[in-house]
């Protein structure tokens, strides 16, 4: 495995929250799943609070003026839920970056090859590291020479994102100074990886609850909630959709082509019937 021994920058890790205990996470886990499944209102208090943490114990008496440019979680089409918590991010730092006359970030993609079914939060650190090593990450090395990265994710479970991104980074022998940043982490490692599954699911346990967000936060598409919907029962599904608007119906069909999920026999049913009623 990669790990951060072998890169050649240095490395700055931050945590919003640190994970100890299995019943106590020091935010609401309701409001993490609602966030995990397409409430920005939620997305926008915890960036806002990450950057808000991150400025205070981490950036502000060490920041030496450098370019910063900020990568989200990798992803294809549709955003991750940690895109939208990156988006209310860089608002708070901008305005710390702006009011001590430094120059405001700059942003890009990590491209990624690869789209899956599968849901990451239940899987081993192995399996996690079996999965993703598969993909492949790219980012533009020429737009981020000599550029501070700072590479932002909503939790931090076995490290296996980051050391692929470590990969990544190396590969394309790029070996700028970079900031790990995560709204939380778990730190207790008798804990099993798929404490994310249940962290992820708190609040939504089928396709009524997903329904109580959109009706009653402020909904965004995600991947996760994406493939959550289209993972349904095809009857589960027909009664959830047909509850939706126009708009609605429309847009999740766009994404779900977006994001080639035509590829997953599992989900053909449900976007076959989306075919038809839009």
């Amino acid at each position: 495995m990669i790990s951060e021994q072998n890169y050649k920058g240095t490395i700055t890790h931050f945590s919003g929250f640190l994970i100890d205990n299995e019943n106590e996470f020091g935010f609401s886990a309701v409001d993490y799943s609602k966030f995990k499944y397409g409430a920005i209102n939620i997305a926008r208090e915890f960036g806002y609070l990450l950057a808000d943490r991150f400025i205070e114990n981490c950036f502000k008496d060490h920041y030496n003026g450098k370019q910063i440019v900020v990568l989200p979680s990798a992803y294809s089409y549709i955003p991750t839920a940690s895109f939208f918590m990156k988006v209310f991010f860089v608002e708070k730092l901008n305005l710390f970056l702006y009011k001590n006359g430094y120059p405001i970030v700059q942003e890009t993609k990590i491209n990624r090859t690869v789209t899956y079914r599968e849901d990451y939060g239940e899987m081993s650190a192995q399996d996690r590291y079996n999965l993703i090593s598969g993909d492949s990450f790219h980012v533009d090395k020429a737009y981020v020479e000599d550029k501070q990265l700072l590479f932002l994710d909503d939790i931090k479970i076995t490290g296996t994102h980051e050391r692929i991104i470590i990969k990544m980074l190396n590969d394309a022998q790029i070996s700028n100074d970079c900031y790990m940043l995560y709204f939380a982490e778990l730190i207790n490692s008798n804990i099993s990886p798929k404490f994310e599954n249940y962290l992820n699911n708190y609040f939504v346990k089928d396709l009524e609850k997903v329904n109580d967000i959109i009706k009653n936060e402020n909904f965004i598409f995600n991947t996760r909630v994406v493939k959550y919907i289209l993972n349904a029962d095809p009857a589960e599904f027909k009664a959830f959709i047909s509850n939706q608007t126009t708009d609605f119906k429309r847009d999740i069909l766009f994404q779900a082509i977006g994001n080639e999920y035509f590829k997953f026999e599992n989900y053909l049913e449900n976007i076959d019937m989306l075919m038809k009623l839009t």
